[in-house]
């Protein structure tokens, strides 16, 4: 009886361990701040087959180069694949990787969006909120902070992630759209259908409106993981036309800084807030 019941009891345990590392790692991507520079959408594959699945990771990290983020709920508002105009929700389980897994959603484009929920960031010193602040061509940041007669150390940030990622099922036709994101980059050219000689024009936009002369910086990562770092702007249009190869891996990203609301101020103690917008695609090979 007890020898019968020894495999049972095996799994039991087995199962128990299961369940708590799996709880610790939630906790502790949960309790852990998420403060490196950008967050973005990584497919696992940006072409697949018309009935393949739709696979990618949630990174948090610099240059292309990060932590890979399970599916936790708590972590967004939005997480939602978009398919000639219609939107599902990316379902999971707590502590799934890759964070993105689903079936495609017919032959075509496919436009992944997600938005993180808000998190604080402490500035110890001045000197790394002008850092960040210079980086991302803020150039009135420091006479504000002045102006406001805010601190010059240990103050606090509060920021959200709009994440977005272009993904080729089949032929990938199609086109990518506004999906409502406060602040957003929209693709005017589908990276793997349309001729890319002149450029990948893409439009920023914040609350609805384009944003005229904004810095837009893109990552370009080659097949040996080596990534190449520039700055454009964009037009009165809120557009940007890059400069993009073949068999490359692209990122694009653009923050707004603003005030807080006052009942995000007293919500959260920040008294900067940034908004991240993030968009991630491909040009298949020549």
């Amino acid at each position: 009886m007890l020898d019968n019941m020894r495999p049972k009891a095996t799994f039991a345990a087995n199962l128990k361990e299961f369940t708590m590392r799996t709880l610790a790692l939630v906790l502790s991507f949960l309790a852990a701040p998420l403060s490196a520079h950008e967050l973005w959408l990584e497919p696992l594959n940006y072409q697949i087959a018309s009935d393949g699945n739709l696979e990618g990771q949630i990174v948090n990290g610099e240059a292309f180069e990060g932590t890979r983020l399970p599916y936790l709920p708590a972590r967004f508002r939005h997480f939602i694949a978009f398919h000639d105009g219609n939107g599902s929700s990316v379902g999971g389980r707590p502590g799934d990787t890759p964070a993105l897994n689903m079936s495609a959603m017919g032959d075509g484009l496919h436009v992944v969006v997600y938005q993180s929920t808000p998190s604080t960031l402490n500035y110890a010193n001045w000197e790394k909120f002008q850092k960040f602040a210079d980086h991302k061509d803020f150039d009135n940041a420091g006479a504000q902070h002045l102006e406001r007669g805010l601190p010059l150390d240990d103050f606090d940030e509060v920021y959200i992630r709009f994440s977005k990622t272009l993904i080729a099922a089949g032929d990938g036709a199609g086109a990518d759209l506004q999906t409502g994101l406060e602040t957003e980059l929209v693709a005017l050219t589908n990276p793997y259908t349309d001729d890319l000689a002149d450029g990948f024009r893409v439009q920023l936009f914040y609350q609805g409106a384009p944003r005229a002369n904004e810095q837009v910086e893109m990552f370009e990562k080659a097949a040996d993981g080596t990534v190449t770092i520039t700055l454009h702007r964009t037009d009165d249009a809120g557009i940007a036309t890059l400069p993009v190869t073949a068999g490359y891996a692209y990122m694009v990203d653009a923050v707004v800084l603003r005030v807080p609301s006052d009942a995000v101020a007293e919500d959260t103690g920040a008294v900067w807030e940034t908004l991240w917008a993030n968009l991630t695609f491909a040009v298949p090979d020549a």
